[in-house]
């Protein structure tokens, strides 16, 4: 993988902007469980990184029961039980988990689960090395909401009710930060639904966890947003077979091209196609979303 000098995760963190709201970011979580590990290479003054990725270390040693429930240090219940709610659109219903702040939100957090999944994947406290559980928690703990919905079969349909769905959800608060979590073939649905001014124009950013991105798609997305910059984290394996790391890189160069275009990639060296559900960190990651996604 082409990659530069190594450094210090602190070097990555700084390149976080300012918030939003209070000068700071989402406050610590267990970050010495959750942060990428050493050592970190990185290129492009911080905005690919390069992070080891060994199942010996990050799955068996991490789990109790390898893939199925990781070790109880990585999960805090206090966020609570998911509640349900049924969102009505012009092409039937859709069902939606949340958790934290329905009242005044300041940031909304939508998760899109890939082929095979449903709305309850991304609030499963156990799989995936607890990973969701510290998202619905930094989410919850900085006075947010986090919501996972019901994708079906990620089709045109599924994609017209998830796009009315969140612009229902973000009418609500219109003030919050909406960022698009998508994993694997759900990158294919969110994508579609920022084509649609309606909610493209409510969008802070999207992070993209094994999933395709195209340039057709980003311009379409960047129409419906007037041009106003859209921030992306694309999180890739190096052995993904589905979606190739070279593919995704060739797109994160792409938009490079743009001068000060915000985006950022974290590529996980060893890791196939879920190890960016999995390994994400999603307090850097969202933090740098927020700090470079202005006011809108």
């Amino acid at each position: 993988m082409a990659c530069g000098r190594r450094v210090g995760m602190g070097l990555a963190v700084s390149m976080v902007a300012t918030l939003a709201w209070g000068q700071s970011p989402l406050a610590s979580f267990k970050d010495d469980l959750f942060r990428y590990p050493e050592p970190v290479a990185s290129r492009d003054e911080g905005a690919y990184l390069d992070v080891p990725y060994d199942e010996a270390r990050d799955i068996d040693r991490r789990d109790e029961i390898p893939e199925r429930q990781v070790r109880r240090a990585y999960v805090d219940l206090s966020a609570g039980d998911a509640r349900e709610e049924t969102v009505t659109t012009s092409k039937g219903s859709v069902r939606v988990l949340k958790v934290g702040r329905d009242q005044g939100p300041r940031l909304i957090v939508a998760f899109m689960h890939g082929r095979s999944g449903d709305r309850r994947l991304g609030m499963n406290d156990w799989t995936f090395g607890g990973n969701f559980n510290r998202l619905k928690s930094l989410v919850s703990r900085a006075g947010g909401l986090y919501l996972t919905i019901d994708g079906g079969a990620l089709g045109a349909d599924d994609a017209a009710r998830f796009t009315e769905a969140l612009v229902t959800i973000a009418d609500r608060s219109p003030n919050a930060k909406l960022v698009l979590a998508c994993g694997s073939m759900g990158g294919a649905l969110c994508w579609r639904a920022m084509g649609e001014p309606a909610l493209a124009s409510r969008v802070s950013g999207l992070v993209l966890l094994g999933s395709n991105s195209t340039s057709a798609e980003f311009d379409r997305a960047l129409a419906a947003r007037k041009g106003a910059p859209l921030p992306l984290v694309i999180s890739q394996g190096s052995r993904d077979k589905v979606y190739p790391l070279a593919s995704q890189e060739r797109f994160y160069e792409t938009v490079r091209q743009r001068p000060g275009y915000p985006i950022r990639f974290v590529a996980f060296d060893g890791g196939n196609h879920g190890t960016p559900i999995r390994m994400i960190d999603w307090r850097d990651a969202l933090n740098w979303v927020i700090g470079n996604a202005g006011h809108q």
